[in-house]
Protein backbone atom coordinates (compact mmCIF):
# COMPACT_ATOMS: atom_id res chain seq x y z
CA UNK A 1 0.00 0.00 0.00
CA UNK A 2 1.22 3.48 -0.87
CA UNK A 3 -0.14 6.69 0.58
CA UNK A 4 0.39 9.94 -1.28
CA UNK A 5 0.11 13.44 0.14
CA UNK A 6 0.31 16.49 -2.11
CA UNK A 7 1.29 19.98 -1.04
CA UNK A 8 2.34 23.28 -2.55
CA UNK A 9 -0.85 24.41 -4.23
CA UNK A 10 -2.26 27.88 -3.87
CA UNK A 11 -3.27 31.07 -5.62
CA UNK A 12 -0.83 32.59 -8.10
CA UNK A 13 -1.03 35.23 -10.79
CA UNK A 14 -0.72 34.39 -14.45
CA UNK A 15 2.90 33.95 -15.58
CA UNK A 16 3.83 33.00 -12.02
CA UNK A 17 5.31 29.75 -10.73
CA UNK A 18 4.53 27.07 -8.19
CA UNK A 19 6.17 23.83 -7.12
CA UNK A 20 3.97 20.96 -6.06
CA UNK A 21 5.30 18.15 -3.91
CA UNK A 22 3.97 14.66 -3.35
CA UNK A 23 5.28 12.69 -0.38
CA UNK A 24 4.85 8.94 -0.54
CA UNK A 25 4.83 6.38 2.22
CA UNK A 26 6.38 2.97 1.91
CA UNK A 27 9.83 1.58 1.20
CA UNK A 28 9.24 0.75 -2.44
CA UNK A 29 8.72 4.27 -3.77
CA UNK A 30 11.70 3.94 -6.07
CA UNK A 31 9.96 1.11 -7.94
CA UNK A 32 6.90 3.14 -8.91
CA UNK A 33 6.12 5.23 -11.93
CA UNK A 34 4.90 8.56 -10.58
CA UNK A 35 2.47 10.85 -12.31
CA UNK A 36 0.60 14.11 -11.96
CA UNK A 37 -2.95 14.61 -13.16
CA UNK A 38 -5.34 17.52 -12.85
CA UNK A 39 -9.07 18.12 -12.84
CA UNK A 40 -10.67 21.45 -13.58
CA UNK A 41 -14.27 22.20 -12.54
CA UNK A 42 -16.73 20.45 -14.82
CA UNK A 43 -13.99 18.57 -16.67
CA UNK A 44 -12.54 15.10 -16.56
CA UNK A 45 -9.28 14.37 -14.83
CA UNK A 46 -6.42 14.62 -17.30
CA UNK A 47 -2.80 13.60 -17.53
CA UNK A 48 -0.15 16.24 -16.86
CA UNK A 49 3.21 14.49 -16.49
CA UNK A 50 4.82 11.23 -15.43
CA UNK A 51 8.24 9.74 -14.98
CA UNK A 52 9.75 6.33 -14.50
CA UNK A 53 11.28 4.98 -11.31
CA UNK A 54 14.77 6.00 -12.41
CA UNK A 55 13.63 9.28 -13.90
CA UNK A 56 14.96 8.22 -17.27
CA UNK A 57 11.59 8.13 -19.02
CA UNK A 58 9.37 11.21 -18.83
CA UNK A 59 6.15 12.25 -20.51
CA UNK A 60 4.21 15.50 -20.59
CA UNK A 61 0.86 16.60 -21.85
CA UNK A 62 1.19 18.90 -24.84
CA UNK A 63 -0.50 21.69 -22.92
CA UNK A 64 2.29 21.86 -20.33
CA UNK A 65 5.40 20.99 -22.36
CA UNK A 66 8.10 23.56 -21.91
CA UNK A 67 6.41 25.04 -18.84
CA UNK A 68 6.16 22.18 -16.33
CA UNK A 69 8.92 19.90 -15.08
CA UNK A 70 8.43 16.66 -13.18
CA UNK A 71 11.19 15.27 -11.02
CA UNK A 72 11.66 12.87 -8.14
CA UNK A 73 13.94 12.31 -5.18
CA UNK A 74 13.83 8.62 -4.31
CA UNK A 75 15.83 9.19 -1.13
CA UNK A 76 13.04 11.46 0.12
CA UNK A 77 10.15 9.44 -1.34
CA UNK A 78 8.97 12.60 -3.05
CA UNK A 79 7.94 13.63 -6.55
CA UNK A 80 7.74 17.25 -7.64
CA UNK A 81 5.99 19.26 -10.31
CA UNK A 82 7.57 22.59 -11.08
CA UNK A 83 5.09 24.81 -12.90
CA UNK A 84 6.29 27.94 -14.66
CA UNK A 85 4.51 30.48 -16.85
CA UNK A 86 1.20 29.52 -15.34
CA UNK A 87 -2.01 30.33 -17.19
CA UNK A 88 -5.58 30.68 -15.93
CA UNK A 89 -6.41 27.47 -17.80
CA UNK A 90 -3.99 25.61 -15.52
CA UNK A 91 -6.44 26.16 -12.66
CA UNK A 92 -7.41 22.75 -11.31
CA UNK A 93 -7.01 20.29 -8.49
CA UNK A 94 -3.70 18.53 -9.04
CA UNK A 95 -3.37 14.89 -8.08
CA UNK A 96 -0.31 12.76 -7.55
CA UNK A 97 -0.51 9.11 -8.62
CA UNK A 98 1.65 6.02 -8.37
CA UNK A 99 1.82 3.03 -10.68
CA UNK A 100 3.36 -0.28 -9.68
CA UNK A 101 5.14 -0.71 -12.97
CA UNK A 102 8.30 0.19 -14.82
CA UNK A 103 6.36 1.58 -17.78
CA UNK A 104 5.31 5.22 -17.96
CA UNK A 105 1.71 5.71 -19.06
CA UNK A 106 -0.62 8.64 -19.54
CA UNK A 107 -3.72 6.55 -18.81
CA UNK A 108 -5.50 7.48 -15.60
CA UNK A 109 -6.93 4.02 -15.01
CA UNK A 110 -3.49 2.39 -15.01
CA UNK A 111 -2.39 4.14 -11.82
CA UNK A 112 -2.83 2.23 -8.60
CA UNK A 113 -2.66 4.87 -5.89
CA UNK A 114 -3.86 8.46 -5.67
CA UNK A 115 -3.44 11.41 -3.37
CA UNK A 116 -6.24 13.69 -2.20
CA UNK A 117 -5.21 16.55 -4.46
CA UNK A 118 -4.06 20.11 -4.02
CA UNK A 119 -5.81 23.16 -5.47
CA UNK A 120 -3.98 25.40 -7.90
CA UNK A 121 -5.69 28.64 -8.88
CA UNK A 122 -4.18 30.96 -11.47
CA UNK A 123 -5.64 34.45 -11.67
CA UNK A 124 -5.54 36.54 -14.82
Amino acid sequence: QVQLVESGGGLVQARGSLRLSCAASGRTFSRYVMGWFRQAPGKEREFVAALSSSGGSIGYADSVKGRFTISRDNAKNTVYLRMNSLKPEDTAVYYCAARASMVVTTTLGEYDYWGQGTQVTVSS
